[in-house]
């Protein structure tokens, strides 16, 4: 993918509101883009410890889904592989960013290329990821292992 350029977020105040937008169901469909999907991972991993991310984010994503008229669903909706690949990587990232205000750190995620659209095709062929299987439940990558 060229031409990689995110909507960066101006405040901390816009990445809290979508963490805790997701939690409570409370996003306008047209606010949860690839940038808010990233913005609200790296709250709730940094700053919401009360909030198992690994057990509760495909619940969490599905039940916005669905609140906002979305079907999840072999074809749309909630997909575990993409989201779990980038939760490595946020996971990643936050590793190497401990410290900073949270918009400047979901900025720099955004920018780096763990927050490329297609950085999970580093690791999956194409065929794997948008695969059904993909989409239902998590696929160990096919290319090379995640970080």
């Amino acid at each position: 993918m060229t031409g990689h350029s995110p909507r960066l977020f101006a405040s901390d105040t816009e990445i809290v509101r979508l963490g805790e937008g997701l939690l409570a169901c409370d996003l306008a469909r047209e606010d949860w883009t690839h940038e808010a999907h990233l913005g609200a991972s790296l709250y709730l991993l940094a700053e919401r410890p009360g909030v198992d991310v690994d057990a509760e984010i495909a619940g969490l994503i599905s039940r916005f889904n669905e609140s906002v008229g979305g079907v999840n669903d072999d074809r749309g909706g909630y997909h575990d592989t993409i989201t779990r690949a980038y939760v490595a990587g946020i996971r990643l990232f936050l590793r190497a960013h401990p410290e900073g205000a949270l918009a400047e750190r979901v900025n720099a995620l955004l920018i780096s290329p763990i927050g490329r659209r297609d950085w999970p095709l580093g690791f999956y062929s194409r065929e794997l990821l948008f695969s059904v299987p993909a989409r239902r439940g998590f696929v160990p990558p096919d290319r090379a292992p995640l970080p």
